[in-house]
């Protein structure tokens, strides 16, 4: 019988990214769990020794670096904290991952990398580019967010997300996240004894996302189970498949290899690599609403024109990042705008044959093509 674990196996999956979160290497005395950790390694060891390249995404810097700084609220009292906190604990993460690595006969190398790396589309291209070198040549690099520079508006903020941005970078064919629980459940499992364990998921909908918790259960980590649905949300449109599973046991990807247990979430890859990096993006420089109209074309695979848009919100550029929103608030699709945000907003809700005397110049074809467009 045909299990889910069965799409991370290194046949089917030539390229795996594994994120660990903090709760899972850090212990409450803000050590690391280092026999726990040899398991993990030991597991992926042998999924390299059987052809498979690892990427790692891990937490703990921050918790690590607060112990050793004798920090409040474990490094994240203030952004300050945090930062100092980050750029102490990452060279004990690293030289941890780099040791264990070591005894299994494996080199470990560490990106750090900041929203931005991954947001601007020359900088997403040159990190993809390390990392295919880097997994190339049989190396397991070891990925977090460069914590001790990022901002609190200018971050990922959980590495969930950066995961599944990492996994699109490293054009991986699976993501899985190590968590604190075993899986997406239809209700909170620690609050309803009902909760059940859902295996699988192809579409992401307003059902599944009322599933999902915000809250962490270890209230060490950054992520909960909303940041989850995100990544996978960001995997699905690259075609790469998520799963979550629990790395409260020895040996998780071994224990998953055997039973299955989690929830894996299928990917289905809408777009060449540029739509899929498009859909994946966390940020977007403006707004344009749209009215129902505009919605139905542009699920049609039209363009969108000024005469569906209802409004312009934020301050953009042309070929900056704009989302497309719907009626009901909800972003319906993102692309590259081909107005700034001061003409764009001359020609809401206007006919094409209107726009030249609008504008004063030969208008473009639409505010957004479908060229540089992407539904979400």
């Amino acid at each position: 019988m045909t299990s889910s674990a069965d799409r991370f196996s290194p046949a089917a999956c030539p390229r795996l990214v594994v994120k660990i979160g903090s709760a899972l290497l850090v212990d409450d005395g803000g050590e690391v769990r280092r026999n726990w950790l040899a398991g993990l390694v030991a597991d992926v060891a042998a999924r390299h020794r059987a052809g498979q390249k690892i990427a790692v995404v891990s937490s703990g810097a921050v918790a690590l670096g607060a112990r050793r700084l004798g920090l409040a609220k474990g490094g994240r009292a203030s952004l300050e904290d945090a930062q100092a906190a980050a750029a102490t604990g990452q060279i004990a993460l690293s030289q941890c991952w780099a040791e264990l690595l070591h005894e299994q006969g494996l080199t470990a190398a560490q990106m750090l990398v900041t929203l931005d790396d991954l947001e601007d589309r020359r900088r997403y291209l040159n990190a993809a580019s390390t990392l295919d070198r880097l997994l190339s040549l049989g190396v397991v690099p070891v990925i977090n967010e460069n914590d001790s520079v990022a901002t609190e508006e200018i971050r990922f903020g959980d590495n969930d997300r950066l995961a599944a941005r990492i996994g699109q970078a490293a054009e991986a064919q699976g993501v899985i996240l190590l968590s604190d629980i075993d899986g997406l459940y239809t209700a909170n499992p620690h609050r309803d004894p009902q909760a059940r364990l859902v295996p699988e998921v192809r579409r992401i909908d307003a059902r599944i996302r009322a599933m999902a918790d915000a809250g962490s259960a270890s209230g060490m980590g950054s992520g909960g189970m909303v940041s989850k649905l995100q990544a996978a949300r960001i995997a699905q449109h690259s075609g790469t498949h998520l799963a979550i599973i629990s790395g409260k046991r020895d040996h998780p990807l071994a224990s998953f290899d055997a039973d299955g247990v989690g929830t894996v979430f299928i990917g289905e890859r809408i777009g060449g690599a540029r739509k899929a990096w498009l859909a994946g993006r966390l940020t977007a420089k403006g707004r344009i609403r749209v009215d129902a109209g505009a919605g139905r074309a542009l699920a049609q695979g039209g363009s969108l024109l000024a005469a569906g848009a209802t409004a312009v919100e934020g301050r953009f550029a042309r070929g900056d990042v704009v989302d497309i929103v719907g009626g009901d608030g909800e972003v319906i699709a993102r692309g590259l705008s081909e107005y700034d945000a001061a003409d764009a907003a001359l020609i809401v809700g206007k006919r094409s044959d209107a726009l030249a005397d609008i504008l004063g110049y030969a208008p473009r074809s639409a505010l957004v093509h479908r060229d540089h467009l992407v539904l979400l």
